[in-house]
């Protein structure tokens, strides 16, 4: 299929405008993302409805924690991403191009096919996550669009790096994005991921003056991007120039992929971690991947009381009554936050 937000150049090139590598691509070659192809001048994407990828899960899995806590969302991906990250959580899906001499796997599906799914069950919105959506657009345009003619909200959890012009043409259908802001070096982003930290500074901003609901998630890794400055400067920035209301979740990382030297995290280096988001005038700061801990819960910024007490994906209880807490009736941010 053609592929959208490309420009001909000469000699049969293109420039591929999706993602903000901008790669210019030879006739016969595919971009960084290793699934968009120029054919003959023509820049077509590979992965269109291919899917590789498609469960339901809880929201809280994305994560998303104030986005309509204790639903359902049925969650997509193709083959493909546009970073190189040494610790991809799903490599085996998301590098399956880049590794294995480009090859393409997936079940045909069309955007009708995967609403009938997430109504069947019981979703109410789709996901569109596990590897890059970025990278297959053009059917989570289409899907997106349909989901909201079916009263289904639409998610993207991302790297963040798709360009102003993409940003453009989903946003109209994109309710909610968990960006990985994976560190706050550009060094980390160059050498680890294959990338660069502004271009994710920027669709930040532009998700947040859009009014896209927007939760933040870092993957703490052991003396590389866990320094207490570093964090500081990022939680810094997640504060004052996307707001104190803004989620953000720090993960465990554990071994894989092509970083497998490196230990995984101390929960006490994620407790530290959330104490400095907190220090740093962050109200909703979470740990990720050490169930059981407090930093599961969401406590209301005003009075402190325990509103929704999480394990792992599940919720146990929940407080808030019309996205108010039950206490002191402060409002807590967030798309419908009271029990389901």
């Amino acid at each position: 299929m053609k592929a959208c937000l490309y420009e001909p150049l000469k000699n049969s090139k293109v420039q591929c405008h999706l993602c903000s590598h901008r790669c210019v691509i030879s006739e016969g070659q595919r971009g960084q993302c290793c699934v968009r192809e120029n054919q003959g001048g023509i820049l077509k994407t590979l992965v269109y409805g291919r899917l590789i990828a498609g469960h339901v899960d809880p929201i809280e899995k994305k994560p998303f924690f104030h986005f309509m806590p204790g639903s359902l969302s049925y969650s997509i991906a193709t083959v493909g991403c546009n970073f190189s990250c040494r610790f991809c959580q799903n490599a085996e899906i998301s590098r399956m191009p880049a590794d294995q001499n480009g090859k393409i796997a997936g079940t045909i599906c069309t955007s009708l096919s995967v609403l009938d799914e997430a109504q069947k069950t019981g979703c109410r919105s789709i996901a569109y996550t596990y590897t890059e959506p970025t990278v297959f657009f053009e059917f989570a345009l289409d899907t997106a669009k349909l989901a909201h003619e079916k009263g289904l909200q639409n998610v993207f959890v991302t790297n963040g790096y798709m360009t102003p012009e993409a940003l453009e043409k989903i946003h109209p259908y994109l309710d909610a994005a968990n960006v990985d802001l994976k560190a706050f070096r550009e060094k980390f982003y160059k050498e680890i991921c294959g990338a660069s930290l502004k271009p994710v500074q920027k669709t930040l901003s532009l998700l947040k003056s859009m009014g896209i609901h927007l939760e933040i998630t870092t993957l703490l890794i052991p003396g590389m991007n866990d320094d207490p400055v570093q964090l500081s400067e990022m939680a810094a920035f997640i504060s004052t120039e996307l707001g104190s209301d803004t989620p953000w979740h720090i993960s465990r990382f554990h071994p894989t992929y092509k970083l497998t030297d490196c230990p995984s995290t101390s929960v006490n280096a994620l407790i530290n971690a959330r104490e400095i988001g907190i220090h740093a005038g962050l109200k909703y700061v979470y740990t990720g991947n050490i169930p059981g801990d407090n930093g599961e819960n969401t406590y209301c910024h005003h009075c402190g009381k325990l509103l929704i007490e999480r394990w792992g994906f599940a919720i146990r209880k929940n407080r808030i009554l019309d996205s108010r807490c039950a206490f002191c009736k402060a409002v807590i941010p967030g798309i419908e936050m009271s029990h389901i």
